[in-house]
């Protein structure tokens, strides 16, 4: 079992060079204090809200009202959904709740890559001079009373793509939302704030996001079809020589998986995407880090060691320690070595857990009791990557719909969220 041992080894020091660096991200919030805010916004830009819904009726009408409620001009913020494929009354009530609505019927090309792309096109022919910015949200999301004027505020010193504070609607529903969203709060604390402060890149996650009418002129719409289309987005700047913005202040809300089905789809679908999107730019990855740029690097390492190292040294034990018990070897060598495996990723999963849940403790709503125990939860929720990884490596996964249901008023995004989630 030599073997077995040097391979673990190997892999335990490719892990540590690969993102030690991460460890000492965790600090920089803590002592750089908050980045300087920016001037008083003037609210004098003009915004466009894009939001892509396929079957989205529970939840949509709570993001518009959101809007509506803005601290922000509401003449300056103009709302503009895609019912993509929707065979349910999305559309109506968006409509009914103000938004302007388009609608989309397309099988083939399915994905939010495609809708968004749809959608920019329809505002560039009805809406020829353009918007000052562009938002990105989900159907399902709440936003702050005061999202609107916060991300405009780190806009107006010349960011051209600011992302958010991601939070989540249902922390409480189970150990599955749970672990989303504290992984989401790490890594908007932990990974973009940290970024931010140094004045290295930040990146896009999902929803949440604003980027300017340069950026849209430059792309030339939204040409981003990969299952994960954020990240695609996030790498082509990167790539490009451009720098995403945090805004800590800027906080929205958005719903989490609750059963495991679900959850698996969508994740198969993000770690697919990731190998897509690393076979797509690992050149100018590769090609930027070697000149310095560190977010080259970090993005890389973003995107792809964790889960092929961890799906290595995971097959590695288990077909050594077949092969060493069918030659004699004693195969309790290599349980051993995947159980302290396994150990080691708990104790390190657990530590980064503890430390977002501490020192993100009034944005997690949900009782005391639950915050503590779906902090041991986290490292379980964390280790199923381990089969999705394994799987998305030769199952071609596409894009699926997750159904949202978790409904509220808007006063409770100010931020008191129902005591039903509790």
């Amino acid at each position: 079992m030599q073997t077995l041992r040097i391979v673990n080894q190997i892999i335990g020091i490719l892990f540590t060079l690969c993102y030690l660096y991460q460890f000492f991200y965790i600090p920089i919030p803590w002592f750089a204090g908050k980045k300087k805010k920016p001037g008083v916004s003037d609210m004098r830009r003009c915004y466009a809200v894009l939001i892509c819904a396929r079957n989205e009726e529970e939840v949509i009408a709570d993001l518009i009202n959101s809007l509506r409620l803005q601290t922000y001009p509401s003449d300056k913020i103009h709302v503009f959904v895609l019912a993509d494929n929707c065979t349910d009354s999305t559309a109506s009530i968006a409509r009914n709740a103000g938004a302007a609505v388009y609608e989309r019927r397309d099988n083939r090309h399915s994905g939010k890559g495609y809708a968004l792309e749809s959608l920019l096109g329809h505002l560039d022919r009805d809406y020829p001079d353009g918007f000052d910015g562009y938002f990105v949200f989900d159907a399902d999301n709440i936003l702050k009373e005061d999202y609107i004027e916060q991300m405009d505020r780190v806009f107006s010193e010349g960011n051209d793509i600011v992302t958010s504070y991601r939070n989540s609607k249902n922390y409480a529903g189970n150990w599955i939302s749970a672990g989303y969203a504290l992984w989401f709060l790490r890594e908007s604390r932990y990974l973009n704030h940290a970024r931010y402060l140094l004045k290295t890149s930040c990146a896009v996650s999902g929803t949440g996001f604003l980027f300017s009418r340069k950026v849209l002129e430059e792309i030339g719409g939204w040409p981003f079809h990969m299952l994960t289309e954020d990240i695609e987005f996030s790498i082509h700047q990167i790539t490009n020589g451009k720098k995403i913005a945090f805004c800590e202040d800027a906080e929205l809300f958005d719903e989490q998986p609750v059963t495991f089905s679900q959850s698996w789809h969508q994740r198969m679908r993000w770690a697919r995407g990731y190998l897509q999107v690393f076979k797509g730019y690992r050149l100018s990855l590769i090609r930027g880090a070697v000149k310095g740029n560190f977010s080259c690097f970090d993005m890389s390492m973003t995107i792809m060691p964790a889960f092929i190292l961890s799906t290595i040294s995971i097959i590695s034990d288990f077909v050594l320690g077949i092969w060493g018990a069918s030659i004699g070897d004693n195969v309790m060598i290599a349980v051993h070595s995947i159980g302290s495996l396994l150990s080691s990723m708990y104790l390190m999963l657990f530590s980064l857990g503890a430390v977002t849940t501490i020192t993100e403790w009034q944005h997690i709503h949900t009782s005391t009791i639950k915050k503590v125990l779906y902090t041991f939860t986290f490292p379980l929720f964390m280790f199923t990557y381990i089969p999705i990884s394994i799987a998305a490596l030769f199952v071609n996964s596409g894009w699926k719909p997750i159904r949202h249901s978790v409904s509220f008023s808007v006063p409770a995004a100010r931020i008191n969220i129902h005591e039903s989630q509790n």
